[in-house]
């Protein structure tokens, strides 16, 4: 139900964050946002993200006459608005009369009232007021016909090392453990270095000051403060539940920035399945100077299916720029032509939305600079004005192409943040080079590159769906899992994994005995050692005639019953192998020993991707740089093709399709220009 709210719609949301709130002393202001929002083609704005002081400006004393007339202004047009509840910054007056709200950081240091998300989750009056503020929203504009839907606080993020946090954590942990506290010694290998706990009240958070490298209770902390949030926003969200049961309910998510990878703070698997939509906040730093436009865009691409993946539906793009941001190292103007590029990738990807931050630019404080629809000037001739209008006018037109589509793809790749947690804690390997993130973003590339639509799932997601599943550098593995990913093979799928790779349990423990059994029996072949290289050192690989340099990592393999596909050119492994498959059951499974950057991984998927029959959802003949993504329903397919390059791209379609914009039929030759988008329809 609350899902087919949304898809009711039946046409692409294009707006963003509007902060009314900061302009109340200014009507004008507030009329004139109503005529730029329909000459943008602009309609659905989220509202309240940050207006708890305006909303209550002292405690009890509430004031929603503000907020009633900008909805029936946004309501007047047609417009529908995405309703926020405030938690993610509270007002002032609440620290200073319940200063148990405020944080305490890792060396225990209480927080002072500033910036946001700064508040305790475990906080009983902030959980309580949160709850009575949403009752209310809910109760005032529950039945408001342009409330599309609910946004939960904004960016979750952070933890608290107060003493009702520290109490939480135990309790967590008793629950976990059984209150048995030789299971909790065992898990964190408390004999070493005389860590052992003899009673709960012993246990503390991991902090500077004291703990942080028993890496079994760094894990559990992290797994709690993910817990603790997503308790948290399950609190504030049952008024919401019990008042608008038809409503859906979503929370921004983010990624890693300016790695432009998924995001560690929390685990992202867990909260999806609590929200009845996914949303993002995606921020790319377009035109910079340690990476092409096309690799940034296949990261772009990389997310996005992440976030697909996490309900197999729809997502909707909660924030973006159309211009530039205030937080970047370089805060680069995006060029022109670029915002509308990047938009219809959001879309060609799953989005069902196109949102900013922001409406229109602060005057004030942090966020005077960061991009927005109406800059300081409130014009629309403005040239980011008439981008995004340009970008709106498209979305109408082809709405009825897009909502609701769905992304299918045969190709998926495992993303763990719990592995990215565990590996960022080893102390081993190249500190600066584990990157898992970045590792998985150059394996999808190499499908990026040749159209192939992927999915990034986490290790709980079924696998029978996919012919190949992609595992790297899954270092924390469990039985269950390897189990998994056994029986995934042996039914008839492909699967590759890497270099360290299950070298730990759940609870951060190496292996008694070495690689997993179930493992051992699926790859033919067992890891013998890592060698981690220097920036300096230099090797490579032969694979089918070919020389490929390799870096930061090769493993010593020990093949057994697998065949050798690659071979180590130098160093005390030199011709042993490098590369392995092994038939398994039905199926195969390849063991890649090394790290080599993207000529190896381009042909290595690529004899994958014809040995498998792997299909793009349109026969393009292109270059590297443009991304052909499609969406389908009912048979058919709305096909985005875009040129990520500054240059002029001659492209060839094997097939007959039809451009969705102009009508016309195209088949074979076609000109893209720089940062050009063209939509057809097979």
């Amino acid at each position: 139900m609350t899902k087919k709210r949304v898809t009711d719609e039946q046409r692409l949301l294009h707006g963003g964050d509007y902060n009314p709130d900061q302009w109340l002393a200014y009507p004008e202001i507030l009329k004139e946002d109503v005529v730029l929002m329909q000459k943008a083609h602009t309609n659905t704005f989220s509202i309240g993200i940050f207006a708890w002081a305006a909303l209550e400006p002292e405690e009890g004393k509430y004031d929603f006459e503000w907020l009633d007339e900008v909805i029936e202004r946004i309501h007047s047009f047609d417009g529908r608005f995405i309703l926020a509840t405030p938690s993610g910054a509270r007002p002032a007056w609440m620290s200073k009369a319940h200063p148990e709200v405020l944080r305490v950081d890792a060396s225990r240091r209480k927080q002072l009232h500033g910036g946001r998300h700064n508040h305790c989750f475990s906080s009983p009056y902030y959980r309580e007021k949160t709850q009575e503020m949403n009752t209310k929203l809910a109760e005032r504009y529950g039945e408001h016909p342009a409330l599309l839907m609910w946004h939960i606080s904004n960016e979750f993020g952070g933890e608290c090392h107060c003493d009702l946090c520290q109490q939480n954590f135990r309790t967590y942990l008793k629950e976990k453990y059984e209150n048995d506290l030789d299971q909790l010694n065992d898990s964190w290998w408390g004999p070493f270095w005389s860590h052992t706990i003899s009673d709960w009240e012993q246990i503390e958070s991991p902090s500077p000051i004291g703990e942080s490298a028993v890496h079994g209770m760094n894990l559990d902390w992290r797994r709690f403060v993910s817990h603790q949030t997503i308790d948290f926003y399950k609190n504030e969200i049952e008024p919401l539940r019990d008042i608008t049961p038809e409503i859906p309910i979503t929370t921004n998510f983010m990624s890693d920035n300016p790695e432009f990878t998924p995001f560690t703070g929390l685990d992202y698997s867990k909260f999806a399945k609590e929200v009845d939509v996914i949303s993002w906040d995606a921020y790319p730093a377009w035109h910079n100077d340690k990476e092409d436009t096309a690799t940034l865009a296949s990261k772009v691409g990389f997310l996005n299916d992440h976030f697909y993946a996490m309900k197999d539906q729809p997502f909707l793009l909660m924030e973006s720029t159309p211009s530039g941001v205030n937080w970047h190292d370089v805060n680069k103007a995006k060029r022109p032509g670029m915002h509308y590029l990047s938009s219809m990738q959001m879309l060609a990807h799953g989005s069902d939305s196109v949102l900013y931050f922001q409406w229109r630019k602060s005057r004030g404080s942090s966020e005077k600079f960061h991009g927005a629809v109406v800059d300081h000037d409130r014009s629309p001739e403005n040239r980011v004005f008439k981008e995004v209008a340009r970008l709106g006018k498209a979305m109408e037109d082809i709405s009825d192409k897009v909502v609701g589509y769905q992304r299918k793809a045969k190709v998926a790749i495992i993303y763990d943040v719990e592995n990215e947690w565990a590996l960022n804690d080893a102390q081993g390997f190249g500190l600066k080079t584990k990157q898992y993130g970045e590792t998985l973003e150059k394996h999808y590339q190499a499908f990026w590159d040749k159209n192939i639509q992927v999915d990034v799932i986490s290790k709980e997601a079924d696998l029978s769906k996919f012919d190949l599943v992609i595992a790297p550098m899954l270092y924390m593995m469990s039985e269950k899992t390897a189990e998994k990913l056994q029986d995934y093979v042996k039914s008839g799928g492909t699967l590759v994994s890497t270099y360290i790779t299950g070298l730990v349990n759940e609870s951060d423990l190496t292996h008694m005995g070495g690689w997993l059994a179930p493992l051992k029996e699926t790859f033919g072949m067992a890891p013998l050692e890592t060698d981690t290289y220097y920036p300096s050192d230099e090797n490579s690989l032969e694979y089918n005639g070919k020389i490929y340099a390799i870096n930061d990592y090769a493993t010593v393999i020990e093949a057994n019953a697998a065949s050798e596909l690659a071979v180590y050119q130098s160093d005390f492994y030199a011709g042993k192998p490098a590369v392995t498959v092994h038939a398994y059951g039905k199926g195969q499974a390849y063991y890649i020993g090394a790290r080599s950057e993207e000529p190896f991984l381009t042909d290595f998927y690529g004899e994958l991707i014809t040995d498998l029959d792997l299909k793009p959802a349109l026969d393009v003949t292109h270059e590297r740089g443009v991304s052909v993504q499609a969406r389908e329903a009912d048979g058919l397919k709305t096909v985005f093709i875009m040129n990520f390059t500054e240059d002029l791209q001659v492209i060839e379609i094997n097939e007959e399709v039809t451009d969705i914009q102009s009508g016309e039929t195209v088949h074979g030759r076609l000109v893209l220009h720089p940062y050009e988008v063209r939509i057809v329809e097979k």
